[in-house]
């Protein structure tokens, strides 16, 4: 155990902030569904976005980040550096068009869009679906990230770990709300980059590293350098950079990253006050999410291959992690160095980051299974009282869950291309949805069948019946193709969506386009701002990716080709103020 005392002080008072906060909004949040689910609707942009940054960084994402450094280098971030694109397209498209849906949950689209059994249907599943079994997937992961780094730091079992902040997390989510946990994430997102930072800064001063002038002369570091991948190696570069931005990034559905928006990030602009605060906060979560949080992680992992450059490096030094030992466990090890107090800041902000997303999923899950299936096919003539109760008491069921799941994980790597292979394909639904009527029910039904069970087969299967193994991004391809040519050809053979649902749809959201044309007589649609929204979202990555890789090379020693990328982002970013004006 590596704590002080004042270590385990800032903890604990940590953890009383959090639990205080639950506790005095536990009246307003209780009102009803829409404030605990929504906090009202009328939240400001910058808290909604801090809020979903937060909600980004958990335990495992520096876990994910050291893992993904030590495996494949820092291009191999491109993995999820991709997400971007999709991050700026729901700025620019979509964010508008959620916020003017007026619905509660995302899922709740679905009878808003389609039409008949089928959509009942849809909504009904997939708010089981992904509120319940794949929520439950994701807070494991992140449950596993706090299990090694509970067990390495704190010395704890990975039942203690779960059980205390997990209870702590609980409490004050089902007591606050929504509003709660975007309070309390924007002091989470304080405090983990705090954390963040001083964990890069005290690797960096370790005798072994010398500095980033050692660092980045070491033998171990050299060649994990480079931003781009090995273009001279095809395998290495299709599987880190070619996949992700030619493929994965549309055709993927990923908590955070959602094709269109959607899950937590469609409740955050839901629960804008208008929809303006609805694009600052995706704007704002894109902007921190991808420039200004990878650096210190990264700087961390190219650290922990010089201080523990193998696996058995990380075994001979935590003997009583061994079982759970592997290249992300080098993130929570590298915290061992951290001097007392820092220490239990450190500490404290990977708890808050833990419980950051914890409390958004739990919330977020929670409001599909009341919204979305209690209100809706249980008990429709339920009180608001009556779904705010259930909905608290669901928040503890989805806690046990992931908690128990979490024991049978070995990375956070792992749970990430299980995730990926689940959605593969779906995610041009979720885009095309919104422009072109002829896409129903039956088309995201096909879709996300043929998804979970491709999944399953390579997960399960693949290899029992003799077949070579699979790369993932191979799996990926795969998965991709023939859930699309299976969804293509179940929308062409299903009955389309009634038309006076489609009608009112085109009415209350005024999508526009050509894929709408036939129902023009609905709504004027001449201001459709897809074309303007596409040219925003190219400027907006172009920033973004410029001040990340500025950032980069600023790190790296080289100023000159740093301020070359910095001033091509700065002018992008003028690009792009102008443009949002003038539409």
């Amino acid at each position: 155990m590596f704590l002080s005392y004042l270590d385990w002080a800032l903890i604990f008072f940590y953890f009383f902030i959090s639990l205080a906060i639950g506790i005095s909004l536990a009246r307003k949040a209780g009102k009803n569904s829409t404030e605990f689910f929504a906090a009202g609707k009328q939240m400001p942009w910058w808290l909604l976005g801090v809020s979903m940054v937060a909600t980004t960084f958990s335990t495992d994402t520096p876990n994910l980040v050291t893992d993904i450094v030590r495996r494949d280098g820092v291009s191999g971030n491109w993995v999820w550096w991709a997400f971007l694109l999709t991050g700026m397209l729901t700025v620019f498209v979509y964010a508008r068009l959620w916020k003017r849906s007026e619905v509660l949950t995302d899922i709740e689209f679905y009878e808003l869009r389609y039409s008949g059994k089928p959509a009942a249907f849809l909504r009904a599943f997939r708010a089981i679906y992904l509120g319940f079994f794949f929520n439950v997937v994701i807070m494991a992961s992140v449950s596993l990230a706090a299990i090694k780094i509970g067990g390495v730091l704190l010395g704890l079992t990975p039942i203690q770990v779960i059980l205390i902040a997990g209870t702590v997390t609980v409490i004050y989510s089902s007591l606050g709300g929504l509003r709660g946990v975007l309070i309390t994430d924007l002091i989470q997102f304080a405090m983990a980059m705090i954390g963040g930072i001083s964990v890069a800064v005290v690797a960096l001063r370790l005798p072994q590293v010398g500095g980033l002038e050692g660092l980045l002369s070491n033998e171990n570091v050299v060649d994990k350098l480079n931003l781009l991948p090995d273009f001279s190696d095809p395998a290495n570069a299709i599987a880190i950079f070619i996949i992700p931005i030619a493929v994965q990034w549309w055709s993927v559905w990923y908590p955070g990253a959602e094709p269109g928006g959607g899950g937590y990030i469609a409740q955050r602009m839901l629960a804008a006050k208008n929809e303006n605060n609805a694009i600052g906060a995706v704007f704002l979560f894109n902007a921190a999410h991808y420039a200004l949080r990878p650096w210190p992680w990264i700087i961390v992992a190219l650290c922990s291959l010089i201080v523990f450059p193998e696996l058995d490096d990380l075994r001979n030094a935590f003997p009583e992690s061994a079982d759970i030992v592997n290249h992300d466990l080098a993130y929570p090890a590298m915290l061992t160095f951290l001097p007392a107090g820092l220490m239990g800041l450190v500490v404290s902000s990977l708890i808050a980051a833990y419980m950051s997303t914890i409390s958004t999923h739990l919330n977020w899950g929670a409001s599909y299974l009341v919204n979305d299936v209690y209100k809706r096919f249980l008990r429709s003539d339920a009180s608001e009282p009556q779904l705010v109760l259930i909905g608290r008491f669901l928040t503890v069921v989805l806690m046990i869950f992931a908690g128990l799941l979490a024991l049978f994980l070995e990375t956070a790597l792992d749970s990430f291309w299980i995730m990926l292979q689940i959605g593969a394909g779906t995610g041009l639904i979720f885009i095309l949805r919104w422009f072109w009527w002829r896409i129903n029910a039956i088309s995201e039904i096909v879709a996300m069948a043929s998804s979970f069970l491709i999944a399953i087969y390579f997960h399960f299967f693949h290899e029992g019946l003799g077949f070579s193994s699979l790369l993932g991004w191979q799996k990926l391809i795969v998965g991709v193709g023939l859930t699309s040519m299976f969804w293509i050809i179940a929308t062409f053979m299903s009955k389309p969506t009634d038309n006076k649902v489609l009608i009112n749809f085109v009415k209350k959201i005024n999508p526009g386009g050509p894929g709408w044309k036939r129902f023009e007589s609905g709504k004027v649609t001449k201001d459709w701002n897809v074309p303007k929204g596409i040219l925003m979202m190219f400027l907006g990555c172009l920033s973004v990716y410029s001040f990340l890789f500025g950032t980069g090379y600023l790190i790296y020693g080289n100023p000159s080709l740093s301020l070359i990328i910095i001033a091509i982002g700065l002018i992008s970013s003028f690009g792009l103020y102008k443009t949002w004006t003038n539409q």
